[in-house]
Formats: C-alpha cells, sequence, structure tokens
C-alpha cells in the first residue's frame, strides 16, 4: 500500500505530446547494462553483490533532458568592440510550447556566472572557467507535507561530461518547476572550443524524497567484547550477509 505519493506536473499539452520518452520515471528503471551483466560469485565478488551500490542505483526517480541543448564554449566573439572568450548555449523545441512551458529556449539565456561561487573549489577542475549553465525543468515536483527532496547527479551511472550542481527543495510548499545549475567536466584543455550537445532523454537528475526530521549527534564508546561479537555474526556467513541481515527493501514507482 503507498500512502506516499510524489507528483510531477506539468503543461497539459506536453503531457499529452510524443515526448513521454523524455518524462521522470524511477531511476530503477535505468540501471545501466554494465550492472546488469556482471556476475558475482564466492571467488570473485563484485558490485553487484552489494547492496549499497544497488540501492543508488535503484532509488528515487529520475528527471531526463527534456530538449536537445548544445554547449558552444571558448570560442571567440567580439562584445563591445572586444574579442573574449565566450561560453553559449543553443536549444531546439516547438515552438508552439514558448512562453507557456519552461524549457531552453533562445540563445545563452539561462546562465549563472562563476562570480556568483567565487571561491568555490569544485569550479577550479571543472565547468572550463566558463558560465554555469541550466537546464530548464518542464515539472513541478510536489511531495506531501513534511517531505522535502534531494536533487543529486545520477548516482553511480551519471554523464561524463556534465553533473548538475546537488540541491535540497522543500517541495512540500514550493509550487514551481526548479531548474538545474550544471557543471562541464571531462573535457581537455586541448579540446577548447568544443561544441557538445546533451542529447534529449539523457538521464541527468536523480531525485530522493525524504522526510524533514530533526536530529542530535551523540558520541558514544562500544565494547572491545560487543565489537567482536559483531564482526563474528558478519562474517559467519560467506556471501550476500549484510542483503540477509540488515538490508531492508524499498519501493519506489
Amino acid at each position: 500500500m503507498f500512502d506516499k505519493i510524489i507528483k510531477f506536473s506539468c503543461l497539459e499539452e506536453y503531457i499529452q505530446s510524443n515526448e513521454k520518452d523524455t518524462f521522470p520515471v524511477p531511476v530503477k528503471l535505468n540501471v545501466p547494462e554494465w550492472f546488469k551483466k556482471m556476475k558475482s560469485t564466492i571467488h570473485e565478488k563484485t558490485v553487484k553483490g552489494c547492496m549499497p551500490f544497488l540501492d543508488t542505483l535503484t532509488t528515487g526517480y529520475l528527471l531526463k533532458v527534456p530538449q536537445d541543448i548544445t554547449i558552444f564554449h571558448g570560442y571567440d566573439e567580439e562584445i563591445d568592440g572586444k574579442v573574449q572568450k565566450t561560453s553559449k548555449q543553443k536549444s531546439s523545441f516547438v515552438n508552439f510550447f514558448e512562453g507557456t512551458l519552461n524549457l531552453n529556449f533562445g540563445e545563452n539565456t539561462y546562465v549563472q556566472y562563476p562570480g556568483q561561487v567565487k571561491g568555490w573549489p569544485t569550479l577550479k577542475n571543472k565547468n572550463q572557467g566558463g558560465p554555469i549553465h541550466k537546464i530548464m525543468n518542464p515539472w513541478t515536483i510536489i511531495t506531501p507535507p513534511g517531505y522535502s527532496c534531494l536533487f543529486l547527479p545520477v548516482l553511480n551511472n551519471n554523464n561524463e561530461k556534465f553533473e548538475i550542481i546537488p540541491g535540497i527543495v522543500d517541495t512540500d510548499t514550493y509550487d514551481q518547476e526548479i531548474n538545474f545549475p550544471f557543471l562541464l567536466h571531462g573535457f581537455k584543455e586541448k579540446e577548447i572550443p568544443f561544441e557538445y550537445m546533451i542529447k534529449r532523454g539523457t538521464p541527468y537528475c536523480q531525485i530522493i524524497p525524504f522526510k524533514r526530521e530533526s536530529w542530535k549527534m551523540e558520541i558514544t564508546p562500544i565494547s572491545a567484547k560487543k565489537l567482536k561479537w559483531t564482526h563474528f555474526l558478519f562474517h559467519n556467513t560467506l556471501i550476500d550477509t549484510y542483503k540477509k541481515f540488515f538490508w531492508q527493501k524499498k519501493s519506489y514507482k
């Protein structure tokens, strides 16, 4: 019985369109083929038998890029009489939706500038010195009272060339579309300037709903006797110990 529902709402015409391959889905429908094909045996243990790793691939929901977005980065452009290195984006979509659906329209409209996160060490190795581009998201995401959502790059299955900046939104009270700034990475200096297309349907955001609760931290000791007994129980079986005795099944539909 499901008493918790996460709602993804969008313009009616878009829901009735032929764009369903870009609609949100449970992330468990995106388990990578390399993981499905992997084997795990007593003689050769792999992450296939690691339930914490599996949980990252099956927990929550998935957003997909709703349209092709091309990034033109590092090209010379004359601005106010000066030649500067620029980073722009171009997107294509049916103009019927423009002005009514939260999507990337036009050119270089949806960016934040590095000065807004000045001093953030992450930018030293990512984003190639350009502005922080955004994926405009057409979906409004609503959770039950008291529940928020953690938005992350797709865990252990993310794109090699870009990733969103993680964030938390109180989706029980915020009733607008949530847009996602992303960082470029994985490009070498010799590849600049470059053009990179983020193709429609590309998984880019994992959503994990959670209940907001107050917590207090404590640091407590554990006796050597209890620790030895715990280790004995854990290593008393050869395979799937965590799965058999500790792991709890989750369900996202």
